[in-house]
C-alpha cells in the first residue's frame, strides 16, 4: 500500500516511517467513514491510551526520582487526558489528514477535541504495532516535549481542585449551571456558571461544555485562593 502525498508529509511530522501504512490509515479513519473493509480507530485508540499511560508513567518517574505517588498522580492526568491528546494531535496537524464522513467534516470535526484527541491515541497504537514499544515511547516523548517537564507540581484539573477546595471547608460540591449557549450547531460557545455554597459564583465561556466547567472553576479557585492569601 503506498501512502498519499499528505499522508506522507504527515509520516515525517511525526518522526516515523511506516512499514505497515495501512495502520496509519486505520488510525486515521473515524467511524463515520468506516466501512467493513476499512475500519476505524476505535479498537486503535483503546490500545494507545494504554501505551500511552505507561509511557508517560515512566518518564514521569525518571523525571522526578523523589516525587510520591501523590504528586505523580495529578501530573501523570494531565499528561495523558483528552484535552492534552488534541493540544499535541492540533500542534501536528492530525487534524487536517482525518478520515472523516462528509457529516462529521461539515459539523468540523477536523477541529473537535474529542476526534482529535481519539486519533492521536489511535496514532500511539498505530507506531507500537507497526515497530513496537521503544518505537511507539521515542515518538510520544518527542511530541509530548516540554510538557511532560514542565507539568506542574499539583497538575489537578480545575474542577477537581475547587472540589477538594471546597469539600476541605465541609461545603457541599460546587454546582456547574450551563446559562447560554451561542452559535451554529457545529461551533457552539457554551457559558457556564460555577457556584459554592458560600454564595460565591464565577462563570466562563468556551467550544465545549467540559472546557467551560473547567474555565469557570478555575476563575473560581484563583478568587477563593487570593481570599485566603
Amino acid at each position: 500500500m503506498k501512502l498519499s502525498a499528505d499522508l506522507r508529509a504527515f509520516s515525517a511530522r511525526i518522526g516515523h516511517e511506516f512499514a505497515r501504512p495501512e495502520l496509519l490509515l486505520r488510525a486515521l479513519t473515524h467511524a463515520s467513514i468506516s466501512t467493513p473493509t476499512r475500519p476505524d480507530n476505535q479498537r486503535l485508540e483503546f490500545l494507545g491510551d494504554r501505551v500511552l499511560g505507561l509511557v508517560m508513567a515512566g518518564a514521569l518517574l525518571a523525571a522526578d526520582k523523589g516525587a510520591t505517588e501523590g504528586q505523580l498522580a495529578p501530573r501523570f492526568n494531565a499528561l495523558v487526558r483528552k484535552e492534552t491528546c488534541a493540544a499535541v494531535a492540533a500542534a501536528i496537524g492530525l487534524g487536517e489528514v482525518l478520515k472523516l464522513g462528509r457529516s462529521e467534516m461539515m459539523s468540523g470535526g477536523r477541529r473537535k477535541e474529542a476526534l482529535l484527541g481519539d486519533a492521536m491515541e489511535a496514532l500511539i497504537a498505530a507506531v507500537y504495532l507497526d515497530a513496537g514499544f521503544e518505537a511507539a515511547r521515542a515518538m510520544v516523548l518527542r511530541l509530548w516535549g516540554q510538557r511532560i517537564g514542565t507539568v506542574a507540581e499539583d497538575a489537578r484539573d480545575a474542577k477537581t481542585a475547587l472540589q477538594e477546595w471546597a469539600q476541605a471547608r465541609a461545603m457541599p460540591p460546587p454546582a456547574y449551571v450551563e446559562t447560554g449557549r451561542e452559535g451554529p450547531d457545529h461551533q457552539p460557545v457554551f457559558t457556564v456558571e460555577v457556584r459554592l455554597a458560600s454564595g460565591l459564583v464565577a462563570s466562563a465561556r468556551a467550544g465545549s461544555k467540559r472546557l467551560a466547567e473547567q474555565a469557570a472553576a478555575k476563575t473560581l479557585l484563583a478568587r477563593v485562593e487570593d481570599t485566603n492569601d
